[in-house]
């Protein structure tokens, strides 16, 4: 156990019982602290807002898919004064195979993607990978 504060994550998942489900499954095993919105342009607001260690979005969403939500937040951190760093971004998608998604893994700061449905240990897992320093809670 240390003393540095918990690792933050963002959540930003249309299907709010999976969202949910994510959120719990990260604070119960892993040190940190999870926002969460159904809304991408409520996750965007909160993006501003506050400092995040890693983001997990939905690949697809209406209006506003995962991958258009990460590039406008890394628009406005790369322009902020001064530059924010544009926290890591996991993918959650039901289409992992998708051409664009498989794309999107070659663009900075693109952690990996989450193929739905997954295993609650998977997604510890990458969120580990993703996140250097996060703490299991726990034995």
């Amino acid at each position: 156990m240390s003393d540095a504060p918990p690792k933050r994550i963002l959540i930003v998942d249309d299907d709010v019982a999976l969202m949910r489900v994510m959120r719990e499954a990260l604070t119960s095993f892993l040190q940190c602290e999870v926002d969460t919105s159904p809304r991408p342009e409520y996750g965007f607001e909160l993006a501003l807002k506050k400092t995040y260690d890693l983001m997990l979005f939905d690949f697809q969403m209406p209006m506003i898919d995962g991958a258009m939500l990460f590039f406008l937040i890394g628009k406005v951190y790369n322009h902020s004064i001064p530059p924010r760093i544009v926290p890591p971004l996991l993918l959650v998608t039901g289409k992992g195979d998708e051409k664009r998604a498989q794309e999107l893994l070659q663009e900075a700061g693109v952690r990996g993607l989450i193929p739905k449905p997954f295993a609650i240990n998977r997604l510890i897992e990458k969120v580990k990978e993703s996140v250097p320093g996060i703490e299991s809670t726990g034995p």
